[in-house]
């Protein structure tokens, strides 16, 4: 999946980032183009954990995230998938049209917002379109280390359905369930059966279009804990909360206040100020810029905390804040 940005600091300094080759290229689906990654210069690539995305550096200055979804232990590649968005600000058009097989590109290292919890007796996997990707590398993860899983995947039709063939010749493809809106194999997932009972400790992963995870949040309300029930969205489409009220920030480690005025965001006052947060996506989604509250009571918009962790942590990028003041773990 991927997570559109609108370009303030980036999340990997140039001197942490990988330079990968495309050594491969194919249309996976319609709109979708798969991308295997190397390093330019064969050398393994850091291990990374299912769930994980890495950022693309495009040419204008586009940064995208693509989750990984290949199999954790392979160390050879990073592979994605990318959907052509239409209403998109150019990003993957660039990588649909421009990118070619024996390209370098930049990328950063793989981070991990949408991990994985591999002790879980049982899990529910649930793929939304493009939202296949890190549920695919959680089916590897899962089926190696022995675990009983299920994985439900649902697009609008048979060819829009990414890397069919692969699900289909893995070694979990018994565990695997298409659901498909229209076509000659309709089969629409029924969330209320298939919710209505959650196995003991289980947990369920869903990543998707916001329709789709907003579904899949309030049917599994009733049975599933919160803690029990990840999420990845695309973007924060979330109405924004409460108001846009000034405040004020101050550091904990050095007694600094800052003001945060109507309309910017704490991590632009911070670089105003020469105090660089590493944020990606911009739209509290994916967890780079996520920091500690020491006090003060947050006015949480992201998408990617807990609310365990929002007792105490909140996203620098988007949140702001319904007290006067946040002390911040800086």
């Amino acid at each position: 999946m991927a997570f559109p940005r609108n370009g303030l600091t980036s999340a990997a300094p140039a001197d942490t980032r990988l330079k990968l080759k495309i050594a491969r290229k194919w249309t996976s689906a319609e709109g979708i183009v798969a991308i295997d990654l190397t390093a330019s210069d064969g050398a393994p690539l850091p291990a990374f954990t299912a769930g994980s995305h890495i950022d693309l550096f495009l040419p204008g200055g586009f940064t995208r995230q693509y989750s990984l979804r290949n199999d954790p232990r392979e160390r050879h590649r990073y592979a994605i998938g990318v959907l052509r968005e239409p209403g998109g600000r150019g990003g993957s058009a660039y990588v649909h049209d421009r990118l070619n097989v024996g390209d370098l590109i930049d990328t950063s290292r793989p981070r991990n917002a949408f991990e994985l919890d591999e002790t879980a007796p049982f899990s529910l996997l649930l793929a939304g379109g493009i939202g296949v990707t890190p549920i695919l590398a959680m089916a590897y993860r899962l089926s190696s280390l022995g675990r009983d899983f299920e994985f439900h995947y649902c697009a609008r039709s048979a060819d829009r359905l990414a890397f069919r063939d692969e699900i289909e010749a893995s070694a979990f493809a018994g565990k695997v369930r298409f659901h498909l809106d229209d076509g000659p194999e309709v089969q629409r997932l029924s969330l209320d059966r298939l919710l209505a009972y959650r196995p003991a400790g289980a947990h369920l992963y869903a990543c998707g279009p916001s329709g789709f995870l907003d579904a899949v949040v309030s049917r599994a309300k009733p049975g599933w804990p919160a803690d029990a029930v990840h999420r990845e969205y695309f973007a924060n489409a979330a109405p924004k909360a409460q108001s846009d009220q000034p405040f004020r920030i101050t550091l904990a480690s050095t007694g600094r206040s800052f003001d945060v005025a109507s309309g910017r965001s704490i991590v632009e006052v911070l670089a105003d100020n020469g105090i660089d947060i590493p944020v990606s996506c911009e739209q509290g989604i994916c967890g780079t810029c996520v920091t500690r509250v020491v006090s003060g009571e947050p006015d949480h918009r992201d998408l990617v905390l807990t609310d365990r962790q929002r007792a105490d942590h909140m996203t620098l990028c988007c949140s702001r804040a319904l007290s006067a003041e946040l002390i911040l773990d800086l």
